[in-house]
């Protein structure tokens, strides 16, 4: 017989749970698998920082020094940290959007396709790592279901980084601009919607989904959380363990496609990538802030409206240039 370990604390999980008539969460130890997992990103993320600064002053300090120089005398570093500023206050106050906000801000700014989703597939390995592990020391993340998603979601991931890297950038913008209009309109329609009760059993089509996120996430610049966790969620499942499950399965989609993207992406764009993360850095208490004060349907509507009036800014430049 299972001995159940439920967690009877006033945590705000918990007094959800009461409001919606659920029991309390049990606390489930760490699958083994899942633990593995962890570990693999824990180690993955340190040695990323070892190589950038390897990289960084590998050759010499002055060096080092003179890259740093170049780096923050860009304008385009600039546009990075203001862009990873906003969209991880975005990200961090409603659980979604990073992708979609950078991608839409970065070609705002003037970049292509490729170089839009390369550099926030790059700096979003280290915000997917840091929030994936999170959530499995925390016990949001199903074994079956983060199973089931990360395979598919790594195909299409790679899928869409040959598609984007392929075809000529001025080609793919107004299609990848469109893509970002309908899914801030999506994301604008979730405001509206009334609660679905939650459903027992596993999620169906699994496979399916994840390999369309981790398509259009990819192609797209962002797209994975509103493609995959809206889905899932807006169709009944625990929204704790689902978005747990997503975000810790994005983490190994962005590591892939990051990779993929960086070896098929023959333009400098780690002072891009380092002003999305220095930026990113800054916005946690801004994001917490309004999380705080803002509900989550007000904070739809904002993200929505803002993903949708810059691609309707981006699809006009690209129709009328």
């Amino acid at each position: 017989m299972k001995i159940r370990d439920l967690d009877y604390s006033d945590s705000p999980v918990n007094q959800e749970h009461e409001a919606l008539g659920l029991p309390p969460v049990e606390q489930i130890p760490l699958h083994p698998v899942i633990r593995a997992a962890v570990v693999f990103a824990s180690f993955t993320l340190i040695a990323l920082v070892v190589l950038g600064l390897t990289q960084l002053f590998g050759g010499s300090w002055e060096q080092g020094v003179n890259s740093i120089e170049a780096t923050v005398n860009d304008s385009m570093f600039w546009n990075a940290v203001l862009v990873g500023l906003i969209a991880q206050i975005i990200d961090g106050a409603l659980g979604m959007a990073y992708g979609l906000t950078s991608t839409s801000f970065l070609l705002a700014t003037g970049a292509s396709p490729a170089l839009a989703t390369a550099s926030v597939h790059m700096a979003e390995v280290f915000t997917t790592g840091v929030s994936g592990i999170s959530h499995a020391k925390f016990g949001n993340v199903d074994k079956k279901l983060f199973l089931r998603l990360l395979i598919p979601g790594i195909i299409g991931g790679l899928l869409g980084a040959i598609l984007v890297t392929q075809i000529d950038g001025k080609v793919l913008k107004p299609f990848i601009t469109v893509y970002l209009l309908l899914m801030g309109i999506y994301v604008l329609s979730k405001a509206f919607r009334k609660h679905i009760a939650t459903r027992k059993g596993e999620p169906k089509h699994v496979a399916k989904l994840a390999l369309l996120g981790g398509f259009v996430d990819t192609s797209g610049g962002g797209g994975w959380g509103p493609v995959v966790t809206t889905t899932l969620v807006g169709t009944g499942h625990d929204p704790r363990t689902t978005i747990g499950s997503v975000n810790f399965a994005e983490f190994f989609l962005t590591l892939t496609s990051a990779a993929s993207l960086f070896i098929l992406v023959d333009e400098t764009i780690w002072h891009i990538v380092a002003g999305l993360i220095i930026g990113g850095l800054f916005a946690a208490p801004f994001a917490a802030y309004a999380c705080k004060k803002f509900s989550t349907r007000t904070l739809l509507i904002l993200v929505g409206l803002l993903i949708s009036a810059i691609s309707v800014f981006n699809l006009y430049k690209a129709i009328a240039g």
